[in-house]
């Protein structure tokens, strides 16, 4: 059975690798540019820790480097700016406009000016009117963007030594991102950039020298996570053994035996609780991946679903196993010739059979499953609602479900954490066949292991190459297409497409895009203004522009709609 299970979980593992392998390659051979939504990353590349120069900038560096080095595949490159505490300005004016919006909306429905304090919070100092006061904050802000916005522009400071190059060819960037630039292995580092949507840009001014410092006290953070998790699970563990519960509270004795309470003790209750231990956890590991300065939102859910993995595979499995069986069997172990320890081993383990089967139905109904009712997202929409919702734009945020985060699903239904369980069971079942009566077996299982070893590597070199990669020749479903190519039928299909304008801002931090837009925001409010009188009616029962429209009113009349397209104009 050993073998019949594990041969089959290869199999099955192996075919839906090769699927998966085949549609990332053929979604790389086919997919276009999209200048709408810049998704075709392939033409970008990152470069990092560029080396100063006294004569001449990081933009002038960069070029020169690219020129010489790559004359005919560079295309153009935009610099890093730490625009981090501009950015942070931006959100603390859009969050006071959701405030303003707030009062503004309880004046209109109670009639009188509403008060507040300019500590924090509102909670402490001086009592001021609230309209008033975050208009003025408003304004200071306004002031402050516009400040900030030019010191970062001007500040050579400011400008970090990284760059976001573009080439002219997916073979070229290919080529730059995959190989040495420097004889200085820590000079003019290269890789693939990420898509301008999933770009962390706060970690982008982060020195790369800190990077390794950071490094290291994440992993002492999640090993000291790690380790002081162990103290709940143990106590779940204990909650398995009615025993142990009778011991440390008689007086619950009476109603621990009843039949139906009892068997919810022993098999629902201790999944439950170490699932409710769970809950906070990946919200804690994407902290975590944030300090440690990756530079992608997708980096760090992998890195966070890597981890959630160990520590479900170090807390959930390993201390459950050694919390119902090492305590509970310590006076055996004292006991007993250091000969039967094995043997003790071999006959407790599988008494957590029943914890870890009632655990996988918890986790089932809880999991990926359980996503079928949105339970969560439900529960914390009425939370957000009755605690932090102030506007209709606080409800419409609160009202979105999201999607299934992917550093918590992918982690249990991924090819490494299917196969090294396996590999673990099997090496499990060495010991505890080693302990029967039927040891001449236990031969056959090293086998297993190692099989199971050798199929792991063979797909490691057959297929996980496509994922970290971008090949220079992408096989697709049926036929093969060099990256050069592929370059080659584009500009034969759009002979007219620019390029370099369709890179030029791709990489342009988000607050200098939205620069625009803030202006347009504040010609239109003037406009509004002068086309709508004051009424009694509450913004509430006012319907807001459509979405899908160009931001005229339905309620207005034509002659004035045209008005304000005309003055828009």
């Amino acid at each position: 059975m050993a073998y019949a299970f594990t041969f089959w979980t290869c199999y099955s593992l192996r075919n839906e690798y090769a699927k998966v392998a085949e549609m990332r390659l053929h979604f790389l051979a086919s997919k276009k540019r999209r200048p709408d939504q810049f998704t075709d990353n392939t033409l970008v590349v990152l470069v990092r820790n560029v080396p100063q120069d006294q004569d001449e900038s990081v933009s002038e560096a960069v070029e020169h480097f690219f020129l010489v080095n790559h004359p005919d595949h560079y295309l153009t490159h935009q610099v890093v700016i730490n625009a981090n505490k501009l950015a942070k300005l931006v959100q603390e004016k859009k969050s006071k406009k959701n405030w303003l919006d707030y009062y503004q909306l309880k004046f209109e429905r109670k009639q009188s000016r509403p008060m507040t304090k300019t500590g924090f919070l509102g909670l402490w100092g001086e009592k001021v009117d609230a309209i008033d006061h975050q208009i003025a904050e408003i304004d200071r802000l306004t002031k402050e963007i516009a400040e900030e916005r030019k010191r970062v522009k001007g500040d050579p400071k400011c400008i970090m030594p990284a760059a976001f190059v573009s080439f002219k060819t997916r073979w070229g960037a290919a080529v730059c991102a995959q190989t040495q630039q420097s004889r200085n292995p820590t000079l003019w580092l290269t890789d693939w950039a990420s898509e301008p949507r999933d770009v962390y840009w706060d970690n982008l001014a982060i020195p790369y020298v800190s990077l390794t410092i950071r490094k290291l006290i994440v992993s002492v953070a999640f090993f000291f996570l790690t380790f002081f998790f162990v103290i709940p699970v143990t106590f779940v563990q204990s909650l398995a053994n009615i025993e142990g519960i009778e011991k440390r509270a008689p007086f619950l004795e009476p109603i621990i035996e009843v039949p139906f309470i009892k068997s919810v003790v022993q098999g629902v209750l201790p999944g439950i609780a170490l699932k409710i231990f769970l809950l906070v956890l990946p919200t804690i590991l994407i902290m975590i991946a944030k300090l440690e300065g990756l530079l992608s939102i997708s980096a760090m859910e992998r890195i966070s679903a890597f981890r959630y993995y160990i520590f479900n595979f170090i807390n959930v499995f390993l201390v459950s196993v050694i919390a119902g069986t090492a305590f509970e069997q310590l006076d055996s172990f004292l006991r007993q010739s250091a000969n039967d320890i094995t043997r003790i081993i071999g006959v407790a383990i599988p008494m957590k059979a029943t914890f870890f089967i009632t655990y996988v139905m918890v986790d089932g109904w809880t999991g990926v499953a359980g996503e079928i009712f949105r339970l969560t997202p439900l529960i914390l929409f009425h939370l957000k609602n009755f605690f932090l919702v102030k506007t209709e734009k606080d409800r419409e945020e609160a009202m979105d479900p999201g999607s299934i985060e992917f550093h918590m699903a992918e982690p249990r239904y991924a090819y490494k954490s299917l196969l090294d369980p396996r590999l673990i069971i099997n090496i499990m079942l060495i010991g505890l066949m080693s302990t029967k009566v039927n040891s001449q077996f236990t031969p056959f299982l090293i086998a297993l292991v190692v099989l199971t070893i050798w199929f792991h590597l063979f797909c490691k070199g057959r297929y996980e190459p496509a994922f970290v990669r971008y090949p220079l020749q992408v096989a697709a479903t049926n036929s093969s297409h060099e990256a050069m190519m592929k370059d080659t039928l584009e500009r034969a299909i759009e002979p007219n497409l620019d390029v370099k304008s369709y890179l030029q801002s791709a990489y342009i931090h988000p607050v200098f895009k939205n620069e625009d837009e803030e202006k347009d925001e504040d010609v239109d409010e003037k406009i509004q203004e002068s086309l709508l009188v004051a009424t009694t009616r509450s913004r509430r029962n006012t319907p807001a522009p459509s979405k899908c429209s160009d931001g005229s009113s339905p309620l207005l009349p034509e002659s004035v709609s045209e008005n304000a397209g005309s003055q828009r104009l």
